[in-house]
């Protein structure tokens, strides 16, 4: 096998569409292109058939009913609905939600938006494995609260959060609980019975699938009972996102996880393989390696390590023509601040600001991580050796 350069390792910040989302997309640009709402004819009737069928295929990654499908853009917005659509719908029921500390900026941001406009939210704090502990969710609870926001695997590292307990919580006290799952689904299981989830937020361009396509799952028949719209014009999607679907993006979505379901556990063994072998070798080589995250409870194509000493922009810079690796999460690498999750888990700013995140996914191979490590092992050395 050649090695072809660059090697993609950033799979948490976007995955290539796979060959065969891509195929069953294509149709859907120029040939089955009709207006999936405009049912009276050939057209759109053949667009709606697509469009029910990818709900029909998200539904069962999550073990939901096709019904409790809503069709975004992508996570961002899912998260947006999720929390502005339960203030406002739960508004005569209380006004405080909990949510964490680590979560992406797509909740915290609009937890924000929320205390601005009067409500209350508490940010829980996390141990140093970035682990939220149920009891202090429980403990977070009062008479106000109406909805609990956790994400299901950290997006810069990894760890995977206990929501079947959050989600027993959540309901023995009459409180909806929401996960933030765009790293999760589609490479963990993901069961929104098991778990007690009442919503759940998703996007297709983490798992193979296109950008600009997502999903809020909805527990239950109605779900304006949970959530009123936050956007306005047609009604679609049961009157809770309103706007033409993306039929193509939604098909791919739909394909995405048909795969992603049936590959994840062969996935991840790879991947665990991996991840162990390159942390391994890290370690035996650079004094002072550092894991992020839990050591067990993490996303299996996940590594977020600090090489303490060695900045990580300039290891990185180093490492630009032979593998794209990220520094943190890619909605917040434009910052110069450090990362809000390394800082929770009790790093250092010299910690953080060496700290490396590889993501492993589908097209890499073997020959790629062996490369991967003497690369990022003779680089490290020899920055060492010029901090020296």
């Amino acid at each position: 096998m050649t090695l072809k350069l660059p090697i993609y390792m950033d799979y948490h910040a976007t995955t290539p569409v796979d060959p065969r989302v891509l195929e069953v997309m294509l149709p859907y640009f120029s040939q089955v292109f009709g207006n999936a709402s405009s049912i009276d004819h050939i057209f759109g009737a053949r667009a709606h058939e697509a469009v029910e069928k990818a709900r029909g295929q998200v539904a069962s990654t999550l073990n939901a009913r096709p019904e409790e499908i809503i069709f975004t853009s992508g996570a961002t917005e899912s998260d947006n609905i999720a929390l502005l659509g339960a203030a406002e719908r739960l508004a005569s029921k209380g006004d405080h939600i909990i949510t964490c500390v680590t979560e992406h900026k797509a909740i915290l941001d609009t937890a924000k938006h929320l205390e601005m406009m009067g409500k209350s939210v508490t940010y829980l704090p996390v141990d140093k494995y970035g682990m939220v502990d149920p009891a202090d969710v429980e403990e977070a609870i009062t008479d106000r609260t109406i909805l609990i926001s956790i994400m299901a695997a950290n997006n810069e590292i990894g760890t995977i959060a206990p929501l079947k307990e959050i989600g027993k919580v959540a309901k023995e006290h009459g409180v909806l609980f929401h996960t933030d799952a765009a790293q999760a689904v589609g490479h963990t299981p993901i069961d929104v019975k098991e778990m007690g989830i009442d919503l759940l937020s998703l996007s297709g361009h983490k798992a193979y699938g296109p950008k600009g396509i997502g999903a809020l799952y909805i527990k239950g028949a109605n779900p304006k009972g949970k959530v009123s719209p936050v956007m306005f014009g047609g009604g679609h999607e049961r009157g809770i996102r309103s706007g033409t679907y993306n039929v193509p993006g939604i098909v791919g979505l739909g394909k995405a996880l048909e795969i992603a379901e049936k590959e994840m556990e062969a996935e991840n063994a790879r991947f665990r393989e991996w991840t162990k072998l390159m942390f391994e070798a890290f370690q035996e080589s650079i004094e002072g390696v550092i894991l992020n995250g839990h050591p067990e409870k993490r996303l299996a194509h996940n590594l977020n390590v600090c090489f303490p000493g060695i900045e990580s922009k300039a290891l990185m810079h180093l490492l630009r023509h032979d593998i794209a690796v990220s520094a943190g999460s890619a909605c917040t690498t434009m910052s110069v601040e450090p990362s809000h999750v390394l800082k929770a888990i009790g790093l250092s700013d010299r910690e953080i600001y060496s700290a490396v995140r590889f993501g492993l996914g589908r097209q890499n191979n073997e020959e790629e991580i062996k490369h991967c490590i003497n690369k990022v092992i003779s680089s490290a050395k020899r920055l060492r050796k010029f901090n020296t």
